[in-house]
């Protein structure tokens, strides 16, 4: 028998190299997930990095052919893998049961968190709920007709009467024609009617992703082009039943950069943080529900594990909730958005480390990572914590331990299978958009924390040439406390996604900034869903009623007064922390923020730009049909009038 292929690898029984290799290949790997000595640990290491570098191992979905730097960085990864391991055991750290739900509780948690818990709890008419349905495009509604159907459905197998049944909500009839009568519950209620849409009348593939030139002659590349202005699950026809497009192509991980841009709308940018809290929350109820269309129109199944219930730490700062944490550190400092603790080691490591060789790579010592652990939990609240003990290797190892030891993963319990899920779409510029979705669902605490961390990562990566951390290092090593769970069933899951999980990774730290931006279509759905509730609102008494008459005749009054201003596009803009608190501006297609920002500044003089060196203002738009949204300094603001002519304009300083 000849044994030259095996590449000098002892193994427990030979296969030969045929097309069946990979399914042998995944057999072998359950004798090597349960062992646990250490002398076999490293051999189990050796053994999976020699295979997946010669191709025995079977590569995730979205691997693409693997450059030289990402083949040695597997060893980066299931070196990180082990010193987990290693520190589990050392610290005794508890295993958590993966816990699925069924159909049930899958779809009722679904409708909760989609904000659209009315459809099953009977109380549809004037909710929020209704508003929200109101505003969503065919396929969306399609997809939550069809979770509330599954719902009904299970309810029924297990003899249970529904409160409230699907086609109370959603016509069943042919939808070919062009109007139909409204559906009417048992309760005589109206059910709201599928929104308006029209299908394009030409197949135009993934209008979302288009290629332009490079400006660059030198650099003979395409640049893709990420359009913000329409729902991404409508730009994937084309890949339904398998099929795929030439625009989504596969780019290869080998790739320094990825050449995904985006185009600044009129509107402006919006990043997450310029929306009020309560816009945010309806982000992430059109985010879920867009997110799914987007997984089945792709052909993935949306899964979510159950919420573990378990008694967490609430003193100390290891295994202690990341809202606990960030509670304590607002007593102390408010304002705060990331757990002190961790911006903590983060600055340790940018004063000290970005330049040594091998950051993030090369542990500290175990004994000593453990003592300064102690140390941190009893002594940081009390400010007697001595940072200058701590080497680099040392806040290094505190960080990943920090991650791993959170008793709900930074990424979400509920949200991990989707996160693991978007390994297995085959197009990176797909990829992206799930992962655009899925920060966009992430807890407010959770995505900041996530936000420092990638700027900390980048910053990493900016320093290869020193510290030899290429992009494909940094993201082995941080992908495994990231993506390894507390359980007990996913080891052979982790195992075979290794390269998936970190290409992920990478896509984090690089399309940050991106993924951190708002969709102009979400912020669209925001404003029907404010416009709805507003024509919705009825008052509650005759007190009410009077009180609202007054401040409508106000309202008119003052219009009356600036009608000539408004009927030459006129919008007059508040600044009460300047001295001129009050101005009127004239708009035109060129007319930006940040012009309005300068004019300020001209007309109040000396005293404004001192005012400003001490606390720089920036322009909102604030009522109407959003709550409030900071305005980029390049947003065109006679398109923002446009979309929003009952707004107020005021100039202020940020409060986050």
């Amino acid at each position: 028998m000849d044994l030259k292929d095996s590449g000098s690898v002892v193994l427990t029984a030979y296969h030969s190299f045929t097309p069946s290799r990979i399914h042998l290949a995944e057999e072998s790997y359950a004798p090597l997930a349960t062992t646990h000595s250490p002398v076999s640990r490293k051999v189990q290491h050796r053994v999976l990095t020699r295979m997946s570098a010669t191709g025995a191992m079977p590569p995730s979905p979205p691997e693409r052919s693997m450059s030289r730097d990402s083949q040695d960085s597997m060893e980066d990864y299931w070196s990180e893998v082990r010193n987990i391991e290693e520190d589990c055991q050392g610290g005794q750290e508890e295993m958590i049961e993966r816990s699925s739900m069924d159909e049930v509780e899958l779809e009722e948690a679904w409708l909760h968190e989609a904000g659209l818990s009315t459809l099953v709890s009977g109380t549809l008419t004037d909710s929020p709920a209704e508003a929200l349905l109101s505003t969503l495009t065919r396929s969306q509604a399609a997809m939550v007709k069809k979770r509330l159907d599954n719902y009904t459905q299970t309810m029924r197998k297990r003899n249970k009467q529904p409160i409230r049944h699907v086609r109370d909500v959603f016509s069943t009839a042919d939808t070919s024609t062009a109007e139909h009568t409204p559906p009417v519950s048992s309760n005589g209620q109206i059910a709201p009617k599928l929104p308006h849409w029209t299908p394009p009348k030409a197949h135009q593939p993934c209008q979302a992703f288009r290629p332009v030139e490079s400006s660059v002659k030198e650099c003979q590349m395409e640049v893709y082009i990420l359009s913000f202005e329409e729902p991404y699950s409508e730009g994937v026809t084309a890949h339904r039943k398998g099929r795929d497009c030439h625009d989504c192509q596969r780019i290869r991980k080998g790739d320094k950069d990825l050449p995904f841009q985006i185009v600044t709308p009129k509107q402006g940018l919006t990043r997450v943080h310029d929306l009020s809290s309560e816009d945010i929350k309806k982000i992430a109820c059109i985010s879920l529900i867009e997110l799914t269309t987007f997984y089945d129109a792709l052909g993935i199944e949306l899964k979510r594990n159950r919420m573990v219930r378990s008694k967490v730490r609430e003193t100390g700062i290891f295994g202690v909730p990341l809202t606990t944490l960030l509670e304590n550190d607002q007593k102390k400092f408010p304002g705060s958005k990331v757990p002190l603790v961790f911006k903590k080691l983060l600055s340790k490591l940018e004063q000290t480390g970005l330049q040594t060789e091998g950051i993030l790579r090369v542990p500290g010592s175990a004994s000593r990572v453990k003592h300064l652990r102690q140390e941190l939990d009893t002594k940081f609240y009390e400010d007697r914590f001595d940072w200058e003990q701590v080497r680099h290797n040392d806040a290094a190892g505190l960080l990943k331990m920090f991650i791993r030891e959170l008793p709900h993963p930074l990424l979400t319990q509920q949200h991990m299978p989707a996160f693991t899920a978007a390994q297995n779409i085959p197009s990176t510029k797909h990829q992206l958009q799930a992962l655009h979705l899925l920060i966009l669902l992430l807890p407010e605490v959770n995505r900041d924390t996530l936000k420092a961390l990638l700027e900390f990562l980048n910053k990493v990566v900016a320093y290869e040439e020193k510290n030899r951390m290429s992009l494909w290092n940094v993201s082995m090593i941080v992908a495994p406390n990231l993506f390894t769970s507390r359980d007990k069933t996913t080891r052979q899951e982790e195992m075979q996604g290794a390269a998936g999980a970190a290409h992920l990774v990478r896509l984090l730290i690089i399309y940050q900034d991106l993924l951190w931006t708002v969709p102009c279509f979400l912020i669209s759905h925001v404003r029907k869903m404010n416009e709805a509730a507003m024509s919705k609102k009825t008052p509650s008494s005759e007190k009410t009623k009077r009180k609202l008459l007054r401040r409508r005749n106000t309202d008119r009054e003052k219009e009356k007064s600036e009608v000539t201003d408004l009927r030459e596009g006129v919008i007059r803009v508040q600044a009460p922390l300047h001295a001129k608190v009050s101005m009127a501006i004239q708009l035109d297609n060129e007319t930006r923020a940040r012009d309005v920002m300068a004019r300020f500044d001209f007309e109040n003089g000396q005293g404004s730009r001192s005012l400003s060196r001490r606390q720089k203002c920036f322009l909102f738009e604030v009522g109407g049909n959003i709550g409030e949204r900071c305005l980029h300094p390049d947003t065109h603001l006679l398109e923002v009038y446009r979309v929003n002519p009952h707004c107020e304009w005021i100039l202020k300083s940020r409060t986050t």
